[in-house]
């Protein structure tokens, strides 16, 4: 099913009518997929399969099936169109009060865990693949931040919750902008700018600081209007210009535009109850769960037609140790500093350790950044193709096992179903959202 876009915008010379020609091109190509989606959805329940898991099959087998894609995965695309809402939507349902009693585990795993991480990937990649110090230090810190998308699509299916659920969830929406922020200053030295380590810890607080900043006031901006309406279509139009409104803003700026839709998000989502009638608050649930479901379909969809494309041939070894090392580099991540909360109120029991450890994912959010890369950046080509391997092993190794991993641990009643792939388990949290809703909370 080849889409003929380029082709038609050839045939007619006016500017016009090229774009209508592909609009409608990419909106026959958007209802196919969606339909590809759905019934992924089904299959994936019927046989008790993850389905992100099944997503990324299906992108393989349209790939196989002469299938070609007018979509591609870019960094504009995952993080100017799917990333904000995913983002957003997820710390909608995420309870400040909860929050802050575990604030100081999250932050320090999302900091202090994402540079261990990373240090531990780059110096194995210099010394076991033998590649130069900056390639390694950029595949090291774009591989180190677990993906929000991945991970919350992941627990969601797998019915987390609690304590756990807070911790894995929390963090992941955290420590990418760390991995982001350090991705760019990498980026700036290998450029020849130079930044010493002020200069550094200044960028980073700036960034960190003003994304949390821009993210408030545009949540609080949005609460003051919804406020004034009953209209839960307008409400739900306010949630939408909050989540792409926050991220665009601090992006223009320089900030963190995933901090900022997350702290709008946090903003929104705790004071929903004061600002929004029941029914307003039903009605956002669905829209942002079915939001999820679409961005999430698509994104998982193209992952899997572009990892079909990739040519591992020749790359085995360092697939393999890039695959370890990132292991590793979670071990790292994980184990040392929740022991340094061992001895306080906020220890983290082991058994949760171990599922913060193999539910640390890879997604989206490095493969944007890779593809990101400059072109004339030495290794750039093998730090994509390893980027997609990672990815590939954190859909179906960790993603296939999680589940029975945290039954196995007692983290899920023993009578719980396999990995749901139904609409509502894979994207969002219904009966979350219910419930916050019912306490006002």
């Amino acid at each position: 099913m080849p889409i003929e876009a380029g082709r038609l915008s050839q045939r007619r010379s006016s500017g016009c009518v090229t774009t209508t020609f592909e609009m409608q091109a990419d909106l026959r190509q958007l209802g196919f997929l969606l339909f590809v989606s759905a019934l992924v959805a089904m299959f994936t329940r019927a046989l008790r399969l993850p389905y992100t898991a099944g997503l990324v099959l299906a992108g393989i087998g349209l790939y196989f099936a002469h299938v070609r894609l007018g979509l591609h995965l870019s960094k504009d695309l995952i993080f100017s169109v799917f990333l904000p809402p995913l983002v957003f939507g997820a710390a909608l349902y995420i309870r400040w009060s909860e929050l802050k009693r575990d604030l100081a585990v999250v932050v320090t795993l999302a900091t202090v865990g994402v540079l261990l991480s990373a240090v531990v990937t780059t110096v194995g990649m210099r010394y076991i693949l033998s590649w130069d110090w900056g390639s390694s230090m950029l595949f090291g810190v774009l591989i180190a931040a677990t993906d929000p998308v991945s991970v919350i699509a992941t627990f969601n299916e797998a019915g987390a919750k609690g304590r756990l659920r807070l911790l894995v969830e929390s963090e992941s929406l955290l420590n990418d902008g760390t991995a982001a922020v350090a991705f760019v200053a990498v980026l700036a030295v290998l450029a020849g700018e130079r930044l010493d380590a002020l200069s550094l810890s200044a960028h980073l607080l700036l960034s960190i600081g003003g994304g949390v900043l821009i993210g408030a006031v545009v949540g609080y901006f949005f609460v003051f209007l919804a406020g004034r309406t009953a209209d839960r279509l307008v409400e739900i139009t306010f949630t939408t210009l909050a989540a792409y409104g926050a991220f665009y803003l601090a992006e223009r700026y320089r900030m963190s535009g995933v901090l900022a839709t997350l702290t709008a998000g946090l903003v929104i989502g705790n004071h929903a109850a004061q600002c929004t009638a029941a029914a307003g608050r039903q009605a956002l649930e669905v829209f942002w769960e079915y939001v999820a479901f679409v961005a999430n379909s698509l994104i998982f969809l193209l992952i899997g037609a572009e990892e079909a494309q990739e040519h591992f041939s020749g790359l085995w070894l360092a697939v393999l140790a890039a695959i370890a090392l990132v292991t590793l580099g979670r071990a790292v991540a994980v184990y040392p500093v929740c022991a340094l909360f061992a001895r306080s109120r906020l220890a983290v029991d082991l058994r949760d350790q171990h599922v913060l450890f193999w539910g640390g994912l890879r997604g989206a959010l490095a493969l944007a950044l890779a593809l990101s890369l400059p072109a004339d950046l030495p290794h750039r080509n093998h730090i994509i193709a390893l980027t997609f391997a990672v990815v590939a092993f954190s859909v179906f190794a960790q993603g296939l096992t999680i589940t029975p991993l945290m039954r196995r641990l007692g983290e899920l009643p023993a009578a719980e179903r396999a990995p749901q792939a139904a609409v509502s388990a894979s994207v969002g949290s219904s009966g979350r959202a219910q419930q916050h809703s019912a306490t006002g909370d």
